[in-house]
């Protein structure tokens, strides 16, 4: 009979064991290090265990779409205004409709809630229209004459809006790449501008002067709107001072037709305008995001990226614009009616589909503004009917019963486990710890990571991957012990058991994480919180069972206690009905003297 070959390792080789167990040790303690030194020990909490702010939005009828409140146009709102919360780095935030014209959000707790108020709120129409008129923003006095006689130079305006108002700067842009002089008789502001895009720069304030002011041009009156000489009275009884005067012209505005002019004021109300008809319009837009600018002393902007056909129209406004004279030359920057910023344009037409509005803003106010832009318009303008403050109390008893629940459950796992399985239930335990320690610190670090809010659901998907780990050991233990049936030792029977537990656990993780990441795409809200911990936990059985189950009962089975088939072992031969002595290794053929023997 021919001698196996040397260095040929048999089925039965018992591995490296320890290298494993050093693998998920330094996992431990690596995930646990960087729990502590980012600060957070605890999950970031659900609005369902934390508590939060809750808003009701209201859809309002628009003049001239008596039909716009429509289950379409209500649950795009929904899918634009969770675009902008997530955009917040929220996560687990609930926006769904209730009713006919009704959007509930609930954001949880330690988002800024004024920040969010913005975000959900504001309607984010977005038009770029030419400046035909512009003043200070108090009521102009009256003229011997029926027409207003605003300055035809660029008040100092400051008419980008305020920090303190989530995100819109203070400062007059221009758009020019030199600075230049005004024709105008009254002092003008001058500008320098990036050759790519706008820029902002704060300005003086300037008192109007009376005389040789442009008046508005008719022809940015298309048939049918308001009469040049109306819009010439509103411009001149409009005081942009008072807020409630303010608001009322933002209202107008934003809801009138892009072919119209409108009057509009900044929002700070130290300037008032008259806008022609939108040139390009928020959805000519591609894409806007914050950016920090160090040349030029600019700080934070908002960048704008024009898609191919608003590109063309950028371009082609601009270049009209430069052959005009102060304020006339200019082009407002109107977001829900009321001017963000009014660049002026004295050098070409600005091409390559970019632009840039700055002024003064901070980066959270940039990063706002950018986020609103990025996602869209409201199909809908929105009040907010009503905000309030949820209590963290019901969900902390819903809370503090799925964990009695669950404790339940895993003291009757446990002792099923010490019951039947005995010794083996020391490595069902441990090997649950060991998954309950990773889960732990894994959820802590997502929180600030990606925004991961642990709410009721993702609790209950907790609870539930108790039941698949378990499930886990126990094919595994059942594998061993079957091979112990068939008359073999310790030993060989945690290697030999070892590829067809494989098999099964393998397979059954598949089904459980496939079925989790169904339930995470097809869902929304709080659900796809148990999806994705239920997806989580697999994965982590999977690490646990491969890393740590396997290894350590490689190396329990190399004691005398589990080795020898102590009564307290659940690996007891007798108790397994196989009578000894076990089979080791295959018996050598009899030989011809044994033959003759027998």
């Amino acid at each position: 009979m021919a001698a196996p070959k040397k260095g040929r390792r048999s089925s039965g080789s018992q591995g490296r064991p320890g290298r494993a167990l050093a693998v998920i040790l330094i996992a431990i303690v690596a995930l646990t290090g960087g729990m502590f030194v980012s600060g957070h020990t605890t999950p970031r909490l659900g609005i369902d265990l934390a508590g939060g702010t809750s808003f009701t939005l209201e859809a309002k009828n628009q003049p001239g779409k008596p039909n716009a409140i429509n289950t379409d146009n209500m649950n795009t709102a929904v899918g634009i205004i969770e675009r902008r919360v997530n955009g917040l780095g929220v996560s687990e935030a609930e926006v769904q409709t209730q009713g006919e014209k009704h959007i509930i959000v609930n954001i949880p707790k330690g988002t800024n809630a004024k920040q969010a108020r913005q975000q959900v709120g504001t309607t984010a129409q977005l038009y770029f229209r030419p400046v035909t008129t512009t003043t200070s923003g108090q009521k102009t006095p009256e003229q011997p004459s029926s027409t207003p006689s605003p300055s035809g130079s660029a008040s100092g305006k400051g008419n980008d809006k305020g920090d303190d108002k989530g995100g819109k700067p203070s400062g007059t842009p221009s758009a020019s790449s030199s600075a230049s002089s005004s024709s105008s008789a009254s002092p003008s502001t001058q500008g320098r501008a990036l050759s790519e895009g706008l820029k902002a720069d704060k300005k003086p304030s300037e008192t109007p002067s009376p005389s040789n002011t442009p008046k508005p041009d008719p022809s940015k009156s298309p048939k049918g709107s308001t009469s040049q000489e109306d819009l010439a009275k509103q411009f001149a009884a409009l005081d942009c001072t008072k807020p409630a005067a303010r608001a009322a012209a933002a209202d107008k505005a934003a809801n009138a037709k892009p072919s119209d002019p409108v009057l509009a004021c900044s929002e700070k109300g130290d300037a008032k305008f008259v806008l022609g008809p939108s040139e390009v319009e928020g959805t000519d837009v591609d894409d806007a995001s914050a950016v920090f600018e160090s040349q030029n002393g600019a700080g934070w902007i908002v960048q704008l990226d024009f898609n191919g056909k608003g590109s063309k129209k950028f371009a082609k406004t601009t270049g009209e614009l430069t052959t005009k004279q102060s304020p006339q030359n200019r082009f407002a920057i109107v977001l829900d009616g009321e001017v963000v910023s009014d660049p002026e344009v004295t050098q070409g037409a600005i091409t390559g589909g970019r632009a840039t509005i700055s002024g003064g803003f901070t980066q959270q106010s940039s990063e706002d503004l950018a986020n609103v832009l990025s996602y869209g318009a409201l199909p809908l303008s929105f009040d907010i009917a009503d905000e309030t403050t949820v209590s963290a109390a019901l969900g902390g008893e819903q809370l503090d019963a799925g964990l009695v629940a669950g404790a339940i459950g895993l003291a009757l796992v446990v002792i099923y486990l010490v019951v039947y399985y005995r010794g083996l239930a020391l490595v069902a335990m441990a090997s649950l710890g060991v998954s309950a320690i990773l889960t732990y610190t894994i959820m802590v670090l997502l929180g600030p990571g990606i925004g991961f809010a642990l709410n009721l659901p993702a609790v209950c998907g907790a609870i539930v991957a108790i039941g698949i780990t378990a499930d886990s050991f126990i094919v595994y233990f059942e594998r061993i012990r079957d091979e112990i049936r068939e008359g073999r030792s310790l030993r060989p029977a945690v290697e030999r058991g070892w590829p067809r537990a494989r098999r099964t656990i393998l397979v059954s993780d598949f089904v459980s994480f496939l079925a989790a990441a169904v339930l995470y795409i097809v869902t929304v809200g709080k659900v796809q919180g148990f999806a994705f911990t239920l997806g989580l936990t697999t994965l982590l059985d999977v690490a646990v069972v491969f890393l740590f189950t396997k290894p350590l009962m490689t190396i329990l089975a190399r004691r005398p206690f589990f080795g020898n088939g102590h009564s307290w072992s659940g690996l007891d031969p007798k108790r397994l009905g196989v009578t000894p002595p076990l089979r080791r290794r295959r018996p050598a053929a009899p030989g011809p003297a044994d033959t003759k023997e027998a």
